[in-house]
């Protein structure tokens, strides 16, 4: 990666009662190239600079709504009403406009790839290129595999991840709103152990990533409650997506240059997605990366290279 840097300029975009932190690092007359954090509610972090190259890139960063340094978080609300994927891509557009951008880059990673496609879908005039990284849509299907289907590699840590409060087995055949209903249950206690007991299967299914350590940031109560309530309400809705609805409208993409990085050891968010985009979306090419899992060094490296790559498109 590159070397760190600070941002030049930064501020608060007002909407819907919401407050969207922002900044821009690198060079002020460069490239404009906006990341696209994962999660949902993991919030950028100065590390996220460091794939663009300083003396290229205008590199812009968004806390997307109710995490990072936006406000107000999640943690501290009882409605998400105003936090949808519909909201997040309208505050996108609006942040290129405050910063006068006519067309930018997007890097996108995992939860950052659905919010990358579902932006570039609705406003393919005003993206120069993508890189996605370990790449999904947030399909119903794809939700299902990772709360319960991914269970038949880890059954051990699933049966303790599905135990979780008293509920009927109907109502277990939707974990994330099982979870979800929790973590706004009006005992902290309750509140507590679900985004513990959300966090420890979210350090499971990523596990089988070369070199992976568990989330230091997990061990912060308020970052899992925060984390949490959003991870289960944007996957509770399937991203508030139609069936399916990125695969099918992926020709939408066609005249957008495109990187898809993704990890063979990514089981967490199976290579099947990223390859049914590919195979969808005309302007596309895909990297599968045979060293790497749900990210990693070889992940790395592998962005900043294609970063760098797609800093030569017109």
């Amino acid at each position: 990666m590159f070397p760190d840097i600070e941002p030049f300029e930064s501020g608060m975009l007002d909407g819907d009662a919401q407050q969207i932190y922002w900044e821009c690092s690198g060079n002020p007359n460069g490239r404009p190239a906006v990341y696209l954090h994962g999660g949902p509610g993991s919030g950028c972090a100065p590390h996220d600079r460091r794939y663009f190259d300083p003396d290229v890139y205008k590199v812009i960063l968004m806390d997307q709504r109710g995490c990072g340094r936006s406000r107000p978080l999640v943690g501290k609300l009882d409605d998400l009403t105003v936090n949808t994927t519909a909201h997040l891509i309208d505050d996108l557009e609006r942040l290129r406009e405050h910063l006068g951008i006519d067309r930018w880059t997007i890097l996108g990673a995992s939860w950052g790839t659905t919010l990358g496609i579902a932006y570039a879908q609705a406003f393919p005039h005003r993206v120069v290129a993508l890189v996605l990284a370990c790449v999904t849509t947030t399909s119903r299907r794809e939700v299902r595999w990772i709360t319960h289907d991914i269970g038949r590699v880890f059954p051990e840590q699933w049966e303790r991840f599905a135990s979780v409060g008293s509920y009927s087995q109907d109502q277990r055949a939707n974990l994330s709103s099982v979870y979800a209903e929790l973590v706004f249950s009006a005992d902290s206690a309750v509140r507590d152990a679900a985004a513990s007991e959300w966090c420890a299967w979210e350090d499971t299914h990523v596990s089988l990533n070369p070199g992976y350590a568990p989330s230091r940031r997990f061990k912060d109560a308020e970052f899992r409650l925060l984390f949490t309530r959003l991870v289960t309400h944007y996957w509770r809705h399937a991203a508030f997506l139609g069936p399916e609805q990125l695969i099918r409208n992926a020709s939408l993409l066609n005249d957008i240059p495109g990187v898809l990085l993704h990890g063979r050891y990514d089981i967490s968010s199976p290579l099947e997605t990223a390859w049914r985009l590919n195979r969808a979306w005309r302007g596309s090419e895909l990297r599968i990366l045979d060293d790497s899992g749900h990210g990693g060094v070889s992940m790395t490296r592998s962005i900043v290279e294609a970063i760098g790559r797609v800093a030569l498109i017109d």
